[in-house]
C-alpha cells in the first residue's frame, strides 16, 4: 500500500477528492496538522462523503509525530515539489512508500525540505503556462505513476459492473 500524506491541507474539498482517490486507489492517506479542515463524522456526513468510511486514514497531530511515524514506517518517504530536480516517474516506488505534499498556498516549508536529499525530492513537470497543478490532480498523477512502478495494481482487475471507459465518449 502506498501512503499519501498532506501537509496542513486547508481546502476541504481536495481532501475530499484525494480521499476518494486513496479509497479507490487502496492507498493510505495521513492528514498532518494542525489543520483547518474538519474531518468529523458530522462533517464528513454533510459533505455526502459516502466512501468516508472505506478510507485507511491516520490523523498526525504535528508534522514531528508525522516524521516520527515515517521514520519507523520502512517505507522511502518523497517530498513532492514543483522545485525538485527528479521527475516523479523516476523513482522505484515500493510498497509502504510514502508520498508527501503541501499545503495548498504555502506548500512545504523550508525546515521539511531540509530533511530530504534531492533524489527525495520529486516533480511533476510544469511545461505548459501554469504555475502548478492542483493538489487533488497531482496526487492522482503521482499515486497512480507510484502504483504502477511498484507494481502494486490488482493483477485481477476487470472493470466494475461491466463499465468500459472507452464506450463513454
Amino acid at each position: 500500500m502506498i501512503h499519501i500524506a498532506l501537509y496542513q491541507p486547508i481546502i476541504p474539498q481536495n481532501v475530499g477528492n484525494i480521499a476518494r482517490t486513496c479509497v479507490g486507489m487502496n492507498a493510505h492517506l495521513h492528514i498532518i496538522g494542525p489543520t483547518i479542515v474538519d474531518l468529523s463524522d458530522k462533517a464528513v456526513k454533510r459533505a455526502g462523503l459516502d466512501y468516508w468510511e472505506d478510507l485507511t486514514l491516520t490523523e498526525h497531530e504535528s508534522p514531528e509525530a508525522f516524521f516520527a511515524w515515517a521514520d519507523a514506517s520502512g517505507g522511502k518517504l518523497y517530498a513532492v515539489t514543483k522545485f525538485a530536480t527528479t521527475r516523479f516517474d523516476k523513482p522505484a516506488y515500493s510498497d509502504n512508500d510514502i508520498l508527501l505534499f503541501g499545503g495548498e498556498r504555502e506548500g512545504l516549508p523550508p525546515e521539511v525540505h531540509a530533511r530530504f536529499t534531492e533524489a527525495q525530492k520529486i516533480a511533476i513537470p510544469i511545461p505548459g503556462a501554469v504555475r502548478s497543478y492542483n493538489l487533488a490532480n497531482t496526487v492522482a498523477i503521482t499515486l497512480a505513476t507510484a502504483l504502477s512502478r511498484a507494481e502494486l495494481w490488482p493483477s485481477d482487475w476487470a472493470p466494475k459492473d461491466g463499465y468500459i471507459a472507452e464506450n463513454t465518449f
